[in-house]
């Protein structure tokens, strides 16, 4: 699903286990732009980052294997 933004604090749901994710970072390299997520969970300041290429088309930005959860 895509958005028209990426925004910090936005909830996406990873496809392959269900967990939940918050982005932490959203930044650009070059020619790509990526978003750093974290667990959405009372150990995420213990748990690793996720870094992951934001896709971007005429709908507007996904990251892939991800859902966002949340309405716009």
């Amino acid at each position: 699903m895509a958005v028209k933004t990426l925004r910090l604090g936005q909830v996406w749901r990873k496809d392959e286990d269900g967990q939940n994710y918050l982005i932490t970072r959203v930044y650009n390299e070059v020619f790509s732009q990526f978003a750093i997520l974290r667990v959405a969970e009372l150990s995420a300041p213990d748990s690793p980052t996720v870094k992951v290429k934001v896709v971007k088309d005429g709908d507007g930005c996904a990251l892939p294997g991800y859902t966002f959860t949340q309405n716009e």
